[in-house]
């Protein structure tokens, strides 16, 4: 039987340096060591942050695989204006000047190695650029038109050698941005909140029915965006007047005062069709998000949704990172209600009672600028019940973590983040089940792609026996996210219910993932514990058992017991497990 070519679609990136042999003829030793200074210092830091994967060198050349032709763009512009200043004091000479050429294409894969016309047309490219210049196929312009700080000038067909049919040929005019053109609309300021523009998706399909199809998930995009109430989301009116025009990100970011913008293309082939999606940040035009869709368009609208929950899903956890590590870079007198607010996170993220102490004053001032701030009240809530249920089982944290939760209902209604921290909340500290689902379910209504939401509502509902569902929303969460500290929270979920079920091994993995996720959080060990007691290890169940309470002094069963000991049929089978590993009564 025949064997079964593996294939690809990529974006290919050929790079050589002009004049190699006459350079290493004048100053061999000189040129290899300036060229592993370049790498070192610009050409391989630029390749990992525009995620790009080096398939092969040669003595003078490089080949490099990108997923995305903006991302083989951006890096090649980047190396490109970094070399100008770089080669200002030498000679002619004894300059050292790339040329570098870009196609998208079909490859076949070969082990790591990359053959056929898509490789060999970039490397043709390569051969006709200028030296420090770059040329692009059409496929590619077509790609990075409007999405980098470049302008291009076509060239025309070009018989490219032992290429069969003439390529159409962009380069790249690096001295003049199209941000600089002009027509350029005046810059707004950024607002009070962190802001995002969705662009228009490119169609690469050449198929104007799939234009249809494209704006629609921009809009449901627009859509569930618009539900994160801490973010401030352009309408699709204005983010939409960029379609079809040659614009950089950073420009769109200025005229449309915001600080991230989502951009996307889609192509359909056949019964299948390929998303892309990218969530950059404008002003430095970093990359914080990349991802592609592969679907079968079995049903139209389902696909529609299901692409639509995952990017939303995706993008919230990054969004809220970027804005953490920017926020750190605040003066402190510049601090407002949300700032302080998010420069709690990282505290309230570990789960730990330890940590609610520096989140706890930095809330309260929040709440001191803003008393309505919802999500303030419901981290508040979420730190207050820390301490209680892990912190010494004082009356008057419990009472805190309720108010607060209670407050954080009243002024977040419509906030999807602050119903499902006030529900949990209230499941643990008031075994309020019927209101703490409620929260769950408004929560998810509100946002159905809401991480935090699906996650806490896996953890309850393992803990009230509902195994099924618990596991349902525990991996709904992580297909969502699977990546980043507030990924154990649904780990531990579908440890727990993996453990009820008598599925050990399995429990075992999610707890471990959960200890990656969030090393100094204590509950994850007491699933290894109890997973490790039920395939009959107990001396690895009893080092897991040491390690939570090596973590969190105040450890007990009973403790444990009072929060999430609601129904007694479930908890009844952890504590056996717990005594067994040595848990503290």
């Amino acid at each position: 039987m025949q064997q079964r070519v593996e294939r690809k679609l990529v974006a290919i990136l050929a790079a050589d340096v002009v004049g190699y042999s006459r350079l290493t003829g004048v100053d061999e030793e000189g040129t290899l060591a300036r060229l592993r200074a370049l790498r070192q210092e610009l050409i391989d830091p630029a390749i990992a942050g525009h995620h790009g994967r080096i398939v092969k060198t040669t003595g003078d050349g490089m080949l490099v695989e990108f997923a995305s032709a903006v991302d083989a763009a951006r890096c090649a512009i980047e190396v490109q204006r970094a070399m100008v200043p770089r080669n200002a004091g030498q000679s002619p000479e004894r300059r050292i000047e790339f040329r570098i050429g870009i196609n998208v294409g079909d490859v076949v894969v070969d082990g790591s190695d990359l053959l056929g016309d898509g490789v060999n047309i970039a490397a043709r490219l390569e051969a006709i650029a200028e030296p420090g210049g770059i040329c692009l196929s059409e496929d590619a312009f077509r790609q990075v038109a409007g999405k980098v700080d470049a302008a291009f000038d076509e060239m025309g067909e070009q018989a490219l050698k032992n290429i069969a049919r003439p390529v159409r040929v962009y380069s790249a005019d690096l001295a003049a941005g199209a941000a600089t053109r002009s027509g350029s609309r005046p810059a707004l300021a950024l607002p009070d909140k962190p802001s995002i523009a969705v662009l228009a998706f490119t169609n690469m399909s050449g198929d104007p029915e799939q234009e249809y199809f494209a704006d629609g998930v921009v809009e449901d995009i627009i859509t569930g965006l618009s539900r994160i109430k801490w973010l401030f989301v352009i309408a699709r009116n204005s983010s939409f007047t960029y379609k079809g025009a040659t614009v950089t990100v950073k420009q769109v970011g200025r005229e449309l005062g915001v600080r991230y913008v989502l951009e996307g293309s889609i192509r359909k082939a056949g019964n299948r069709v390929r998303i892309t999606g990218q969530l950059v940040e404008a002003e430095t035009g970093v990359h914080l998000w990349a991802e592609r869709y592969d679907r079968a368009i079995d049903d139209i609208f389902a696909l529609q949704d299901e692409i639509t929950l995952s990017v939303v899903g995706a993008i919230e956890p990054r969004l809220r990172a970027a804005e953490i590590e920017r926020v750190k870079r605040k003066r402190p007198e510049n601090l407002d209600a949300y700032d302080l607010w998010l420069k709690a996170q990282p505290y309230i993220a570990t789960a730990m009672p330890q940590d609610a102490a520096p989140a706890i004053p930095l809330l309260e001032r929040a709440l001191e600028f803003e008393p309505g701030y919802a999500a303030g009240h419901a981290s508040l809530a979420w730190c207050y019940h820390l301490r209680f249920g892990r912190g010494g089982l004082r009356e008057d944290d419990r009472v805190s973590a309720l108010h607060h939760a209670r407050a954080a209902l009243t002024y977040g209604a419509d906030d999807a983040n602050s119903l499902a921290m006030a529900g949990f909340v209230i499941w643990m500290e008031e075994r309020d089940t019927v209101t703490a689902q409620n929260l769950f379910e408004r929560a998810l209504a509100l946002s159905a792609s809401n991480n935090f939401a699906l996650s806490c509502s896996s953890v309850t509902l393992a803990w009230m026996g509902h195994t099924g569902l618990a596991i349902e929303r525990a991996r709904q969460a992580l297909r969502l996210s699977p990546y980043g500290v507030m990924t154990f929270l649904p780990n531990c979920g579908l440890a727990n219910a993996l453990i009820s079920l008598g599925q050990y091994e399995a429990a075992a993995a999610a707890a471990r993932a959960a200890i990656e996720a969030n090393p100094r959080f204590s509950i994850p060990h007491l699933y290894v514990a109890a997973a490790m007691v039920g395939l009959g290890r107990l001396n690895e169940a009893k080092t897991a058992a040491h390690r939570a309470v090596e973590l969190d002094p105040l450890l007990t069963i009973r403790s444990l017991g009072v929060t999430v000991g609601h129904e007694p049929a479930v908890y009844a089978r952890f504590v056996e497990a717990w005594r067994a590993a040595g848990v503290p009564e």
